[in-house]
């Protein structure tokens, strides 16, 4: 099975079925400032689950290339990859479950018209249910997983683990379906049912995943003590492998915390075409799925290494993940380049830049010394000219930037380890970078490598300070949406702490920033919330903002351990990482000073890095341009200042 074959079958299975094949999103989301890159098939549909009607019709089905950032440090082990494709099907107000499992269920097992997998290898979750909220266990969805094993002569018993951690000390005990919390099989938004606001769709959702056994073909033993002392379906030792999710949007949140059925249901699936190959091949490894061959190779001979062809997920070593590591960036790198980005310091530019150096450097431990990503990389246009052709066409242009970016680099990498041979045991992560241009995450990688312990907080600290007085673009949206420095921009910055606090007081606490955008002409929030702002609440938001402003309240920038800041409850954005130092901006009372900012009567309270105007009064008029949806329970409000 290659990976052409699999993507055709699901398409053509899903066309058979009544869906519209619609095409792939860019891989950079277009006229979307608010994320730099799609990191799922759901992302560019958001609004047509929302309720807006879709061109195409309420069945769609396709295949889109996908990139997530945070699974860089994943990647070496024998499922995990930065860019993939994830295979999706939805139903917009249509079909619902006893159709989505059967037909998905159908697709893994039919030899005809899918993969053909050995349904005995096949286990399944669902959603236990939520006591906080009243939710019960999704007795439809295990109904039906039943009946599609017992066709298959299969006797499917369900067990019910609840929370996960029952299940890591549990193990299997039998089972074939198996019900956890809503930490594992629930999808909203805003995560769990009792964090969802009101308003905010969501629902349960059901897992697929394939085993490849106990042991290998030696009979050595499969599962890694380390994950825990008995394996199971989420289990991170690499015998279960997740190849696609249902998700069902069944409920909506009400104002009383309880939830109510939505009148149209929708099906969201997604699959990753990958691991859905490599699980066809039946060998437990993703780098040894076809689309890898010729790159495969290329690194082969280059580096007199034989890549490890062997059925052990054990085979982790230190070459093992070095192969993983040049092959899945340079795939990304690959399509990355064709779609028009280029290395360089500021957003997807910055994130192919790493990609390259951390590949340099695994192909250093491959003791390959010469230029070879260009190389590695060419294989990649023609293993995917049936479905993505913009890759071998730009084939000139991806050796050209690999070329330039490796020269580049293998010199500042080159007088950098000069630099950091000299320090012995006391590495200055921040002058390697500052000086030669020594990336603080490859400096931390090699102290590791060797067991120095960096204070990365200090680093940290050092970077934070750096990067607001030389860095712009993804820096500053990493950091708090800004576009730039400039002086409209930054008093745009603080508006924006004084807008989600007023938010909060307007439509409640449960109210947190999901994103932001910042430039000199507007600024930008989405905002968790389920229903559409009142002129009436939009009036109120603005009275309090244009009151704080007016109140002429000082802006005060205090350092502090992370876990003071949040024990002082200073607001901080959804699913970002933070140093256990930071800098924590409030915003009053009147007579607030940075020896005394007196954070209990702060107006605002918020971890950011700045920068901000001294004085709510350097502001001027502020006012709501416009308030909309932006996705699943996150509303978007654009505002200016006159």
């Amino acid at each position: 099975m290659t990976v052409s074959e699999a993507r055709k079958r699901y398409l053509d299975f899903f066309a058979k079925r009544g869906h519209a094949v619609i095409p792939s999103a860019p891989v950079v989301p277009e006229n979307d400032p608010t994320t730099l890159f799609t990191s799922s098939g759901m992302q560019p549909l958001v609004p047509y689950l929302l309720g807006q009607p879709h061109p195409s019709g309420a069945r769609l089905a396709n295949s889109q290339m996908s990139f997530r950032a945070e699974d860089i440090e994943e990647v070496g082990d024998n499922r995990h990859t930065t860019f993939f494709e994830m295979l999706g099907n939805w139903s917009l107000g249509d079909y619902f479950k006893k159709e989505q499992l059967p037909w998905f269920f159908e697709y893994l097992t039919s030899g005809e018209e899918g993969l053909g997998l050995d349904p005995k290898k096949l286990y399944v979750t669902v959603f236990d249910g939520d006591e906080s909220v009243g939710m019960d266990l999704d007795t439809e969805a295990v109904d039906i997983w039943k009946r599609l094993f017992a066709e298959k002569g299969i006797a499917a018993e369900l067990v019910r683990l609840g929370t996960e951690a029952a299940g890591y000390e549990k193990g299997m005990q039998g089972g074939r379906i198996f019900s956890y919390g809503s930490k594992k099989n629930w999808w909203s938004r805003s995560g769990t049912p009792s964090k969802m606001p009101a308003g905010e769709i969501g629902g349960p959702d059901s897992e697929v995943f394939y085993d490849f056994g106990p042991s290998t073909s030696s009979g050595q033993a499969r599962h890694d003590p380390k994950f825990g002392k008995e394996c199971h379906v989420n289990c991170d030792c690499g015998r279960f492998v997740e190849v696609g999710n249902s998700v069902f949007m069944q409920f909506i949140k009400q104002a009383d915390g309880s939830f109510s059925e939505l009148p149209k249901k929708n099906v969201d699936f997604g699959g990753g075409l990958e691991r859905l190959t490599f699980a066809a091949t039946g060998n437990p490894d993703i780098f040894l799925i076809d689309v890898f061959d010729a790159a495969r190779a290329v690194l082969e001979t280059r580096s007199g290494k034989i890549y490890a062809r062997s059925n052990l997920v054990e085979n982790n070593g230190a070459d093992t993940r070095s192969f993983r590591i040049i092959l899945d960036h340079m795939r990304a790198a690959s399509f990355f380049i064709a779609s028009g980005i280029r290395p360089s310091n500021t957003e997807q530019g910055y994130v192919l830049r790493r990609l390259i150096r951390r590949s340099i450097r695994e192909a250093d431990k491959l003791d390959i010394k010469d230029a070879v990503l260009a190389e590695v990389a060419e294989g990649f246009g023609a293993a995917y000219a049936d479905a993505y052709p913009f890759v071998r066409e730009a084939t000139q242009v991806i050796r050209e930037e690999l070329e330039k970016e490796e020269a580049q680099f293998r010199k500042t990498l080159a007088h950098g380890m000069r630099e950091l041979e000299k320090m012995g045991t006391t590495i200055d992560a921040f002058m390697l970078f500052t000086t030669y241009g020594f990336p603080v995450e490859l400096t931390e990688e090699i102290a590791k490598e060797r067991g120095i312990v960096l204070d990365m907080q200090t680093v940290q600290a050092k970077m934070e300070e750096h990067q607001a007085l030389s860095r712009a673009g993804a820096a500053q949206r990493f950091a708090g949406g800004l576009a730039d420095h400039a002086e409209q921009t930054v008093r745009y910055h603080t508006a924006h702490h004084l807008l989600l606090r007023a938010l909060q007081m307007v439509l409640g606490k449960e109210v947190h920033q999901r994103g932001s955008n910042i430039t000199s002409e507007r600024l930008r929030i989405d905002f968790s919330y389920g229903t559409k702002m009142t002129p009436e609440q939009k009036a109120e938001v603005e009275k309090i903002v244009n009151e704080k402003i007016a109140e002429e309240l000082p802006v005060t920038r205090t350092v502090m351990n992370k876990a003071d800041a949040e024990k002082l409850g200073a607001e901080h954005e959804f699913g970002a990482t933070y140093p256990e130092q930071v800098s924590v901006y409030s915003v009053g009372p009147k007579d607030a000073t940075a020896d005394n900012p007196k954070f209990s009567e702060a107006f605002s309270l918020e971890f950011c890095g700045g920068p901000h105007v001294s004085n709510t009064s350097e502001l001027g008029h502020f006012k709501i341009q416009k308030e909309e949806a932006s996705s699943a329970g996150v509303r978007r409000i654009k505002a200016v200042l006159e």
